[in-house]
């Protein structure tokens, strides 16, 4: 038995014209809330608030920010915004206890035992001994 596989299943199809119907759905109501906005407001406030309805309109139906729907944006921004946020708050150490580190790592101060022969010769001899013991 052979079945078919669809193929391309995250192209959608253009049902009005070129748009599909989220596009035209998008288009519609950006158009019927500039149409409401109209018949209520005054012209200069309502081509104050057209302009940015139908850029959203326009968006949302349209543009496509690094290949993912502007609605999905929209809706991570919302989400973002509404979630409550972690703070992470690190702890900042007194003057005197920087003052002590700097003291310490200064090169003056850090302390390098010296080999003198006498050491360096009882140092090879018991490297020795443990050697002739194996």
């Amino acid at each position: 038995m052979r079945f078919q596989v669809p193929q391309f299943i995250e192209v959608e199809s253009k049902i009005f014209g070129p748009l599909t119907l989220k596009q035209f759905i998008y288009l519609a109501g950006g158009a019927g809330i500039i149409f409401l906005l109209y018949v209520i407001l005054p012209f200069f406030l309502m081509f104050l608030f057209t302009i940015p309805v139908g850029a959203l309109a326009l968006a949302l139906a349209f543009y496509k920010p690094n290949n993912r729907p502007f609605i999905k944006m929209v809706e991570n921004a919302l989400h973002y915004a509404s979630d409550a946020k972690i703070y992470i708050w690190k702890k900042k150490e007194k003057k005197d206890n920087l003052i002590k580190k700097r003291q310490i790592t200064s090169p003056a101060q850090i302390y390098a035992p010296k080999l003198t022969k006498s050491k360096l010769k009882d140092l090879a001899w018991s490297l020795n001994i443990k050697e002739e013991v194996k």
